[in-house]
């Protein structure tokens, strides 16, 4: 006997007795958008761990949020599901944010189930280069293209289905198969060699697959600028518990690194000498400068006697300030201050 015309439709078991989506299929129960893509809430969307990129700033962002809240997420984001049922965000991490600066709380997505952590990485990588200017990348961007692309996770027949699928989700009303696969296959071929892709010469491969060793507090300063590039890639040889030293050391100082210094802290760390008594001093100029006569001695504090006097976190500026005075202080009240020789 068939249904009545106005019968309420299930969509499957779950619905039919009033369960819960299991986890597998934590978008079950979610709108659909009219391109057919899920409407997923961006509450159970996380960013993708160690994302390379940075998100957008200044115009850029500004312009993609005001075009978010006028038009609202054309391209939908690219999820991948977890077993717990949130998302990590593949694709998307800046129409995330400026759609939640735009008022929104939801986004399209196209949701990706059983992939490994290898293809998720992929994805990630690859529809960054299709979205961004591998030359307008910062270095620590570049160099995660190019240690991803010279890693075996990046196996030609799997970067190949993936390519596929981005280029029919990027142009969905333009994909012919014939275009895609010459496209695809041009694509393929002119990154079949790293260094001939970004026109860079081997050396300079090998110098940002070396960067790539550094941890994100120094690859953010070599970023911004506060150390040059050819001293980060020294940098990049020290252990990472060296390289934590070394961010705290100029995180506290406002240290500059020249190349000096960086041969300097690599030479001690290949010897087992690089502690943070000798990155300090090495820092501050006091290792590697000229012999001089009249050059003034280093003097250190106990660890004790700097806790009973300072604040944890006083830069060395602020430290010789407070000496000084208590130096003028004590001498006047001894009598007058000493003379130089």
């Amino acid at each position: 006997m068939p249904a009545p015309k106005n019968a309420p439709r299930l969509r499957d078991y779950d619905e039919l007795f009033g369960l819960p989506p299991t986890a597998g299929d934590a978008t079950q129960g979610y709108p659909t958008a009219s391109t057919g893509e899920v409407i997923v809430p961006f509450d159970l969307m996380d960013d993708f761990p160690g994302h390379p990129f940075h998100l957008y700033s200044g115009e850029r962002e500004s312009d993609m949020t005001e075009s978010i809240r006028a038009n609202g997420i054309l391209q939908p984001l690219i999820l991948r599901l977890m077993d717990s049922g949130r998302h990590q965000i593949l694709s998307g991490h800046n129409r995330k944010h400026a759609g939640i600066k735009a008022g929104l709380t939801e986004a399209p997505a196209v949701v990706k189930r059983g992939l490994t952590d290898d293809e998720a990485w992929v994805y990630v990588i690859e529809t960054n280069l299709m979205q961004r200017s591998f030359a307008d990348m910062a270095h620590s961007e570049k160099a995660a293209v190019i240690a991803a692309h010279h890693s075996k996770l990046f196996s030609q027949g799997k970067r190949n289905d993936i390519l596929e699928e981005l280029q029919m989700l990027e142009n969905p009303h333009e994909h012919r198969a014939d275009a895609t696969c010459a496209q695809v296959a041009h694509k393929l071929k002119s990154r079949e060699k790293v260094a001939k892709e970004y026109s860079l010469s081997k050396d300079t491969v090998a110098r940002y697959l070396r960067i790539n060793h550094l941890i994100p507090t120094l690859k953010a300063r070599l970023d911004s600028g506060d150390i040059a590039f050819i001293p980060g890639v020294t940098l990049s040889f020290l252990k990472e518990g060296e390289q934590n030293i070394l961010e705290k050391c100029i995180g506290l100082n406002g240290f500059k690194v020249d190349m000096k210094k960086a041969n300097l802290l690599r030479d001690h760390s290949e010897k087992g000498k690089l502690d943070m008594d000798s990155a300090y001093l090495i820092l501050a100029g006091e290792i590697g400068q000229i012999d001089r006569r009249d050059r003034a001695p280093s003097v250190k504090f106990s660890r004790a006697v700097y806790l009973r006097y300072f604040r944890p976190g006083q830069t060395v500026k602020e430290v010789q300030g407070i000496v000084e005075k208590a130096l003028e202080m004590y001498f006047q009240k001894a009598g007058g201050a000493q003379q130089g020789g």
